[in-house]
């Protein structure tokens, strides 16, 4: 049986909290990072999707300094999954230090005999070929529905023999279920442009449209009792584990789930939205939880993409991200219409925002 290597009981990860923070209180005085050590200190997106096999996210990748998760998915939107993992390894294969993927499935025929042995089959093989986790996509729970009109769940009976061989290969599971708190709310009145744009070019995920769906803490009760039920599984909650909206729910998530983590990926603008009206509140999670984030974007190669626009996005997005996170420097954010002030976290706590939880979580298990 595998489990998670930091996954301790409550006790245990109170004392160990206690002493980080210790060290990190003993390290006030060093100044905060700049936008000049940027390009010097090592960094892990943890949430890509590199669907080109001439990637221009990897090309930038390697002038930025990051290493790169970039994770299949069950999406309509992108390249079949075949496909998607045929572009992950081959990618893998030119440079191996610096690329890396997550496998998925297909949820499609849940219902019929034998589905579970195929998955199965398939997840095993993605390992051997190099997958370093398990991608669960928001499909399950929104979307597939069985012959009744029924959602499909991730607490189905129907997903057990697949996530106990997810256990069994010994890499964590990346969930995205449920979507960001604004998905319930008319476009007017979300609080980000970015996700305002998002609904509005996919009303079939704007759920404010679509009352006859599980509605928003429906998803999020059905997570955690699955998290409760597989507390030996490492899991990660991406997009912040859909709390993005208040970051003292998601310490309550946290604190209720010592084998999970969390992702970044494409939720930053929600944090910097909390941070517009209580820096200190949003730094004070980050401090406290700083073994339990990791730095990701959700950015996006598909084919047909220009190369230097490419590259041009994924700087400005990474660039921005280490600027609000590692600096005292003020930025204007569009996406918000606000001007936001850095969190200067402690240079340990951006270390391992930034790559060495991504690294014990992903890494180090292989």
């Amino acid at each position: 049986m595998h489990r998670w290597s930091w996954a301790v009981g409550r006790a245990s990860a109170g004392a160990l909290l206690t002493g980080l923070l210790f060290a990190v209180a003993a390290r006030a005085g060093e100044p905060a990072y700049s936008m000049a050590d940027f390009g010097r200190v090592r960094k892990f997106d943890a949430h890509v999707h590199a669907n080109v096999e001439d990637s221009a996210l990897l090309a930038e990748a390697r002038v930025d300094g990051f290493v790169l998760l970039s994770i299949n998915v069950d999406y309509p939107d992108f390249p079949p999954v075949p496909e998607q993992a045929r572009i992950a390894k081959a990618l893998a294969a030119v440079d191996r230090a610096r690329f890396h993927f997550a496998t998925t499935f297909l949820v499609k025929g849940w219902i019929e005999p034998g589905w579970a042995d195929a998955v199965n089959a398939g997840l095993t093989k993605a390992v051997a070929d190099g997958a370093l986790a398990v991608k669960i996509w928001k499909n399950v729970g929104m979307v597939e529905q069985d012959a009744a009109g029924r959602y499909l769940s991730i607490e189905d009976p129907a997903f057990d023999p697949v996530i106990a061989h997810v256990r069994d290969l010994g890499v964590p599971l990346i969930a995205h279920q449920g979507e960001p708190y604004n998905c319930w709310l008319p476009l007017a009145k979300m609080s980000t442009e970015n996700d305002r744009s998002y609904f509005a070019e996919h009303p079939q995920y704007h759920m404010y449209l679509h009352p006859e769906l599980p509605g928003y803490e429906s998803l999020m009760a059905a997570r955690d009792r699955f998290v409760d039920r597989h507390a030996d599984l490492p899991f990660v909650g991406a997009h912040l584990a859909s709390l993005e909206w208040n970051v003292d729910r998601l310490a309550a998530f946290l604190d209720a789930h010592p084998n999970a983590v969390v992702d970044m990926a494409a939720r930053m603008t929600q944090l910097q939205s909390q941070s517009v009206r209580d820096r200190a509140r949003v730094r004070r999670f980050l401090l406290r939880y700083q073994d339990r984030v990791l730095y990701g974007t959700d950015l996006t190669e598909d084919p047909g993409a220009v190369a230097a626009d490419t590259r041009r996005e994924a700087h400005a997005f990474w660039s921005s991200d280490w600027q609000y996170l590692a600096t005292q420097e003020t930025q204007w954010v569009p996406a918000i219409r606000a001007r936001v002030a850095g969190l200067a976290l402690p240079r340990a706590v951006v270390r391992k925002i930034y790559y060495e939880n991504a690294e014990r979580v992903f890494l180090r298990r292989r």
